[in-house]
């Protein structure tokens, strides 16, 4: 049984860091798709018709109730194989679709639960001066609705950061497909997985602390009286 050291830690800490840009690019690649995907679960699930509603939340339940590296291996795998639509898709795609896709839900019901937060006097005034969709949702409901949020979608991404590793089973060559590498090539495990760790509590934790003190930030900035002030403020400045 191999010990602890560091010689082989300094010298697996360069093979290592090579991954860190490609983990890097894919968590924020994943966060931009599952922010931009989650809007429309979000309007998607407004549509006024019963069954496509259902139909809706059904798919959502199915994504968030199946484990995201199954998701992975069916988008990378099986994916090509269906007839007619199958499309080979490479591991980095795979894994922003992927990953992406099953976060989009949760940022989805991030998104509706700020929306639902807003004043429905924000909307009977917006309603009552004719405003345009695109003008009710952009000056009135989105500004209201999204603030709130940031510590919640900050989370996720801490979240996600965490879980983009998975990518390595599909061929994405992050910190963790170096480090398997590493200890496959020298058999030496110990110490490059150390350094994946180490990276990931020097990336996560001071973010981690950074959105606990937004989070804070935002709950004083908009609790019960100060958010009731500010949308009779809003109203006024609609009206």
């Amino acid at each position: 049984m191999n010990s602890w050291s560091w010689e082989v830690f300094f010298d697996a800490f360069p093979a290592v860091l090579e991954g860190l840009g490609i983990t890097i690019s894919l968590t924020i690649a994943c966060y931009l798709f599952a922010l931009v995907f989650g809007f429309g679960w979000t309007f998607i699930r407004r549509i006024p018709i019963k069954p496509i509603r259902w139909l809706i939340i059904w798919v959502m339940e199915f994504i968030r109730s199946t484990p995201p590296l199954v998701q992975l291996f069916f988008i990378f795998y099986a994916w090509p194989m269906v007839p007619v639509i199958g499309v080979a898709l490479d591991p980095f795609t795979s894994a922003v679709l992927g990953l992406g896709i099953h976060y989009s839900t949760y940022i989805g019901e991030v998104y509706r639960s700020g929306i639902e937060n807003v004043d429905s006097g924000q909307w009977e005034a917006s309603t009552a001066l004719n405003f345009s969709n695109r003008q009710k949702w952009t000056k009135i409901i989105l500004p209201q609705a999204i603030p709130p949020t940031i510590p919640m979608l900050g989370n996720y991404l801490i979240i996600m950061f965490k879980e983009v590793p998975l990518a390595s089973t599909i061929g994405v060559l992050g910190i963790l497909s170096m480090a398997n590498d590493y200890g496959a090539q020298y058999w030496r495990y110990l110490e490059p997985l150390t350094i994946v760790a180490i990276l990931f509590l020097i990336l996560s934790y001071p973010s981690a602390i950074l959105i606990n003190r937004l989070e804070k930030k935002m709950n004083r900035r908009f609790d019960k009286k100060t958010v009731l002030g500010r949308m009779n403020k809003g109203k006024g400045a609609v009206m």
